[in-house]
């Protein structure tokens, strides 16, 4: 979507007055209020839907990474799986990512194989366990497996039905709101219209407003892509593999803010339960090739251009759903083309070892290798960039003849390279530059100075900017840091505004946000496989721990607790790496004289957490006896580029934020030779003036 600003800004103003005055798409998404759940329902819920894609969806987070990361305190490995299938003398075969067996829930016709692969319609994935019949489109977690054997070979029989996974009946509220839902989303596809049928000049104004001038009628027809009039929204439909019904919506629109044309996505349902892989009912069975794309507009381009299998991810490169992974199961290629930027590409990567090294290819973002949508819009040739991929795995050793593109790469795109930007701390941008994958930042400050409370609203600006975030709060409970956040993001206080609590916590439950349920200290090993599961489920790119002292209470080594917390960080920082995720610690500091700075040498234990952390950020506190003490964000460690410094901060206590102080602020920066000196008083040029004139008054007494 290349076109002028200008341009496209004419363009939809054209755009408005054609049609009926617009209705903004969250007033149809997002109208209503959710009713509070009356009943008491566990974590774990069975479903009892008649489809896989079902899922349920709760105000009071029943279904979220809470009930998973509880579920896998115990951890399961592909290992014992593998056991306990031989051990019932069930028959499988090694996926990429699943193990495949014969379905428990379809009765096999007589004379069928069942020794036959392409008679092997259930998947279990070899990470979690859960498992999904595509036949009969039921899924459950591993104990429902193990459950549905037991009663099958107690009571001699050869299937089961699909319905023997019975869940909790939904409320009257819940039953209501989900007719609701449908309602809604069926009178939006009934009314919306195939662009071939539009007027020939409306159709094309359409098109170059979501820039899919080069997309033919026929693609945008096989597709099921319509145009809806009310949002002025591109509708891509969400249809169910076995009869082509409608199971949701996707509505991409265009806006103008300012000097900029903003496209924006609503789905329905809710972008948490939204697990379409668009493009998908277009797939044969026997193709063993794909195109992964990260937007619609993508996967029609690469299948007109190619005529090759391709669908697109929901949710973009933000995440891949392990509940997709059982569709695409079938393909020994997959070729990952999901953008144009370097955010594109660390995703492609990440993406690439969830399905498997061997059977990937990488395309690299560069001018020639654009998205695909962009690429045919310029002429240039798709097959060919096709041909270009490079494979996802790859040597230990490699030349720099293979690192060149990577270099070239990071060189030419130096605002990606540093990393995701603070919208509420434009001041630490210009010190850190930005967030970026795979580093572990190491945060410090004296007690009581509010190292939570800023961390929280640090992690939520990011998050609010669709970084993939977890929780583990070891010292306060989930649902006091919640309340932390919610206020942090409304930005008011929402006891005295309960009417609103409703339209707020909608919109909070939109981001990717999740909470570890541990709470005081816990074991090393079992708070890592947590985040490990968390990643593969939720591609989580930040993990924030709270705090490190509550983790070194059950470690039975026969160290000192300095060992200790050296075995901890270490393993923070292996698992930063390993899985290019940002790891923030907070790490309490030892004790100091209140009139002193922290220092890094300030950190508690040896020098490990400061070696070893990319970025390390202290808190500090100037108190004051008559009114509350002023509070500073220091950059005292910055691996990417070198730059430290300090800036002072404002708290804010009816919003619960940290900003920095308004007007002219005077940013001191210095090298790393210079981290361990102490903060100078002269922060403003105000103050500065103040020293000078008070020493001009000693030289006199004297």
């Amino acid at each position: 979507m290349q076109w002028p600003v200008v341009f496209l800004k004419k363009q939809i103003q054209i755009f408005k007055e054609m049609f009926i005055p617009r209705r903004p798409i969250y007033l149809i998404m997002t109208q209503r209020q959710l009713r509070p759940v009356n009943i008491q329902t566990p974590a774990v819920v069975r479903t009892c839907q008649s489809t896989f894609w079902n899922l349920r969806f709760q105000r009071n987070y029943k279904k979220d990474l809470k009930t998973s990361l509880e579920y896998f305190e115990n951890p399961l490995n592909v290992t014992e799986i593998r056991q306990y299938l031989r051990s019932k003398d069930i028959l499988f075969y090694d996926g990429y990512c699943c193990l495949h067996t014969a379905s428990l829930f379809k009765q096999r016709s007589e004379g069928s194989d069942s020794t036959e692969r392409d008679n092997f319609s259930l998947f279990i994935d070899k990470t979690t366990g859960q498992f999904l019949c595509k036949e009969s489109l039921v899924e459950g977690t591993w104990e429902d497996f193990q459950d549905c054997i037991e009663v099958m070979q107690k009571e001699g029989r050869s299937f089961l039905s699909p319905n023997v996974l019975v869940g909790f009946p939904d409320s009257e509220e819940e039953q209501e709101e989900k007719e609701m839902d449908h309602r809604e989303m069926q009178q939006i596809w009934s009314n919306s219209i195939v662009l071939s049928d539009l007027p020939e000049d409306d159709a094309h104004l359409i098109k170059i407003m979501f820039g899919i001038g080069k997309i033919s009628n026929g693609t945008l027809k096989k597709f099921g892509v319509r145009f809806f009039k009310p949002t002025k929204s591109l509708v891509f439909p969400w249809l169910c593999n076995r009869n082509n019904s409608i199971k949701g919506l996707k509505l991409l629109s265009a806006d103008c803010q300012g000097d900029d044309v903003v496209y924006s996505e609503a789905t329905f349902p809710k972008p948490n339960t939204y697990h379409n892989l668009f493009g998908l009912s277009l797939v044969g069975p026997k193709d063993n090739e794909v195109v992964l794309t990260g937007q619609e507009i993508d996967a029609m381009a690469v299948s007109q251009a190619t005529g090759l299998p391709s669908v697109a991810l929901p949710r973009g490169v933000s995440c891949l759903p392990p509940v997709l992974l059982p569709y695409l199961e079938q393909f020994r290629k997959i070729t990952l083309w999901l953008g144009g930027d370097l955010r594109c590409w660390e995703a492609s990567k990440i993406f690439a070892r969830k399905l498997s090294l061997k059977r990937c290819s990488l395309i690299r973002p560069g001018d020639s290798q654009p998205c695909p949508s962009v690429a045919l819009s310029k002429g240039i040739v798709l097959g060919k960039i096709l041909k270009a991929s490079i494979p996802a795995a790859h040597k230990s050793i490699v030349s720099f003849r293979q690192l060149r593109e990577d270099v070239f790469g990071e060189l030419t795109n130096k605002d990606q390279v540093s990393g995701i930007k603070w919208t509420r701390f434009p001041e630490l941008n210009k010190i850190l530059k930005g967030h970026r994958k795979g580093e572990l930042t190491v945060f410090t400050g004296p007690t009581g100075s509010g190292k939570t409370t800023f961390i929280s609203e640090y992690a939520l600006d990011l998050c609010m900017q669709g970084v993939n975030t977890l929780w583990g709060s070891f010292e306060i409970n989930n649902v006091r840091l919640a309340k932390i956040i919610l206020t942090q993001f409304s930005q008011q206080r929402l006891e005295e505004s309960l009417d609103q609590f409703d339209e707020w916590a909608d919109k909070f439950e939109e981001l990717p946000l999740y909470f570890m349920t541990f709470h005081g200290q816990q074991n090393i090993k079992t708070v890592t496989d947590t985040m490990q599961h968390a990643v593969y489920l939720y591609d989580i790119s930040h993990v924030v721990i709270d705090n490190l002292q509550f983790m070194m209470g059950q470690e039975n080594f026969s160290l000192d607790k300095f060992s200790v917390q050296d075995y901890i960080i270490s393993s923070f920082r292996k698992f930063a790496t390993d899985n290019s995720c940002h790891v923030t610690l907070i790490i309490h500091p030892r004790k100091e004289e209140d009139d002193k700075d922290l220092q890094t040498a300030s950190i508690f234990g040896t020098a490990k957490a400061s070696q070893e952390a990319d970025n390390v950020l202290i808190l500090q506190e100037k108190k004051l006896v008559t009114r509350p003490g002023r509070r500073f964000l220091q950059v005292a460690k910055n691996r990417f580029d070198g730059d430290v410094g300090v800036f002072p901060l404002e708290f804010n206590k009816i919003s619960l934020t940290f900003s920095p102080t308004t007007g002219k602020i005077k940013l001191r920066k210095s090298k790393e030779e210079t981290l361990e000196k102490p903060l100078q008083a002269d922060i403003t040029e105000k103050e500065g003036k103040k020293k000078k004139k008070k020493k001009d008054l000693d030289v006199k007494a004297d």
